[in-house]
């Protein structure tokens, strides 16, 4: 039927400056689109360097193996009978650009740069590259020699222009944060006529997101009508971002087909069928629709002597779902482990296991790592297979019709080393529950005590001065008691690294011929700690990786809940009723205590989790920007079952260890990316890390609210 179109989207797992493996995957998808018999196949932003290439965009390196990349698909044969996007940084008028490439049959149609640049939150375009302003001009673009040489194409059209094809479906371009912005290119487009609009878009997950794009996406077909195709990014880019896949299409309000959000394939391409003809009596039944058409300024329109007609049936809307946030905290930090992993060339992980929620929910992200890996092995995906082989130095292969005879529990055992490093301070509860849960993962555990060598650094200490510092429980002064905490959990690292540099050694020493690899330090910080500066900078929070930085309590709770069910691990029972402590200083036993330690997270604070998280996120998140004044006019209203007296201390309270503590955000662990409230300062939260702690004018207008009663 002519007027049936096949389209192809693809989610790629691309990574920054792998021009080759970018290549390699690019091509893959195009050729599993023409499998699905597809005539259009729609690549993610920047898909040929990779999304997060950051200040290498600068080097003209990057946007000439770009070209590279292109003329090396515009070259092969096997690629012909398709229109292909992709992305790619291209220089016009000696400045940088963001731009689609379309091209069809070894040659380019169009080039089609950004229009409107991402610049906030974790994006910074607007510091690479140029917003092309002209749009509703095509301008001659002369193309670099190496494409020249390929077939004599001299030249293409440059700019914001629609393809037409030989049988009249009308295409056109957009590009991811032009979806979001409020007078999206798409509107213009569709009341012009065009029939199927093509998103290349770098989109990260956070958590709870996914429905936005797509009510954007499908809300873009239900206004104007037409075809929406959107191809985003999976995979971890070579950044703290995870991109969760997700590329979708869409037509007339329903969505028709969309990938996993989280997968470890490299290359996941899906299609839909599409009548042409339905968008057209949807547009026509909506009047206003006609008489906006009739006003919109046209575009250019490229004449493509290619017809889009498809021998497929049509497809049928689906009806979208979505992942809890716990299945998203087990799978996405997860799917990050992996690629990191693997492009990292270590032998595993290294997780000082405290028998804490923290420790206890990277431990699970570890172990559900470790099932994704056994499900993908099941299926007989040959390149996790390679990966494992790569990390653990094995040959395990697929046989027949069997597969590799490796569960997850075994390949935990391989990748995940757990330690329990207790002092005298340590109690046995937290002792027995690392060593449980470490049992139901099957992680390769080991426990020790290291007083010792707290003992000998102390005894440094006291050599060169004649002092020996008490803890507070014991009449020392809040200078000692800190110190004496903070070297524990100092040393706690220090000897993480010690022993995730040796710990395979020792394991594997007696076998010659295994190629042992060092391990990756896993960090065991949350959000809400890491906001309030509630740990001890350089401590074992100080690591390689860290999957749950930007994750809040209350949604580590809820996820280690969600995988007491999904895992069936009883232990974790005892995890979420255990009191969230340090266990630095002293148990003391008396009429007060009653035997329990004297430290408790919550109360060290001054805050409880669930507060911290309320700060968090009015702080600093999509909807709000807060300062001390505006968190109290907030918060007096949201926790109005408390005294305003209350309410103004807890803010100032707040406020003042957040400004003291903000120098540690400098040190924190790069951090899966996952809340919007997130204050990792390295590349997502641009603030000062020294501040006036007093607050002196802030506070006082605080004051004054709190006196005038109102």
């Amino acid at each position: 039927m002519d007027s049936l179109v096949t389209i192809a989207t693809c989610s790629l797992n691309q990574w920054a400056l792998d021009f080759t493996g970018n290549y390699q995957r690019i091509k893959a998808s195009i050729l599993q689109a023409k499998a699905q018999n597809a005539k259009i196949r729609l690549g993610s932003e920047l898909e040929i360097p990779g999304y997060s290439c950051q200040d290498h965009f600068f080097e003209h390196d990057t946007v000439y193996h770009s070209w590279q990349v292109l003329a090396k698909l515009l070259s092969d044969p096997e690629l012909f009978g398709i229109l292909v996007v992709t992305g790619m940084p291209v220089l016009f008028k000696g400045h940088r650009y963001n731009c689609s490439v379309l091209f069809l049959d070894g040659k380019v149609l169009l080039i089609r740069p950004k229009l409107w640049l991402a610049s906030d939150g974790n994006y910074r375009e607007y510091r690479y590259f140029t917003k092309f302003e002209l749009t509703s001009l095509t301008v001659n673009f002369l193309l670099p020699t190496n494409i020249q040489a390929i077939n004599g194409q001299k030249s293409t059209s440059f700019g914001h222009a629609l393809l037409e094809s030989s049988n009249g479906v009308v295409i056109g371009v957009e590009m991811c944060e032009e979806l979001f912005v409020p007078y999206s290119p798409h509107i213009q487009m569709s009341l012009d006529g065009c029939d199927i609009i093509l998103n290349s878009s770098a989109s990260h997950h956070e958590l709870r997101k996914l429905y936005k794009r797509v009510s954007l996406i499908k809300s873009a077909t239900s206004k104007c009508g037409g075809v929406y195709v959107y191809s985003n990014l999976h995979g971890c880019d070579g950044d703290r971002l995870y991109f969760d896949g997700s590329s979708m299409i869409a037509c007339n309000g329903a969505l028709f087909a969309i990938s996993p959000q989280f997968s470890l394939e490299d290359v996941i391409t899906i299609s839909a069928t599409i009548d042409i003809n339905s968008i057209r009596s949807y547009r026509s039944s909506i009047p206003s629709i006609g008489s906006q058409s009739s006003i919109v300024k046209s575009l250019t329109r490229i004449p493509t002597d290619f017809c889009f007609d498809s021998q497929n049936p049509p497809s049928y809307p689906i009806r979208e779902t979505y992942l809890s946030p716990e299945q998203e905290i087990s799978l996405g930090p997860a799917c990050w482990l992996w690629d990191y992993l693997r492009r990292s060339k270590q032998g595993g992980f290294f997780l000082p296991i405290s028998g804490g929620i923290d420790s206890c929910s990277v431990a699970l992200i570890v172990y559900s790592m470790c099932v994704q890996v056994e499900k993908a092995l099941l299926a007989k995906n040959k390149a996790v297979l390679d990966d494992v082989n790569e990390i653990l130095d094995t040959n395990y292969s697929f046989s027949g019709e069997s597969c590799t005879p490796i569960t997850a529990k075994d390949l935990c055992n391989k990748l995940l080393y757990t330690c329990y490093m207790g002092t005298e301070n340590s109690s046995n509860e937290t002792k027995t529950r690392a060593a449980s849960l470490s049992s139901d993962i099957n992680s390769y555990h080991s426990s020790i005590v290291f007083d010792a060598v707290i003992a000998a650094v102390l005894m440094v200490f006291s050599m060169l001065t004649g002092k020996s510092p008490k803890y507070g429980v014991d009449g020392g002064s809040r200078q000692e008691n800190l110190a004496l905490q903070n070297i524990q959990a100092r040393l706690r690292m220090v000897l993480s690294y010690l022993f995730a540099s040796l710990l395979p050694w020792t394991r594997y020493v007696s076998d010659k011929k295994k190629r042992y690899r060092s391990l990756l330090v896993l960090g065991s910080s949350n959000a809400d700690e890491a906001l309030r500066g509630y740990f001890t900078k350089y401590d074992c929070s100080s690591a390689d990786l860290n999957p749950i930085g930007s994750i809040s309590k209350t949604d580590l709770r809820s996820f280690v809940g969600f995988s007491q069910q999904e895992f069936q691990f009883n232990i974790l029972s005892q995890f979420l009723d255990a009191v969230p402590s340090a266990e630095l200083i002293p148990t003391r036993t008396n009429s007060e205590t009653k035997g329990i330690a004297v430290q408790s997270d919550e109360q060290e604070m001054g805050l409880t989790y669930e507060q911290l998280e309320v700060f968090g996120k009015y702080r600093k998140s999509s909807k709000f920007y807060s300062g001390p004044l505006s968190m109290y006019n907030k918060l007096v209203i949201r926790w109005s079952h408390l005294p305003k007296q209350e309410v103004a201390r807890l803010v100032k309270h707040f406020f003042f260890y957040y400004a003291i503590n903000r120098h540690k955000m400098t040190t924190l662990t790069p951090s899966y990316h996952a809340e919007s409230y997130s204050p990792d300062d390295n590349r997502f939260d641009h603030r000062p890390f020294l501040y006036n702690a007093d607050y002196s004018w802030q506070f006082e207008e605080i004051d004054k609210l709190v006196a005038s009663n109102e």
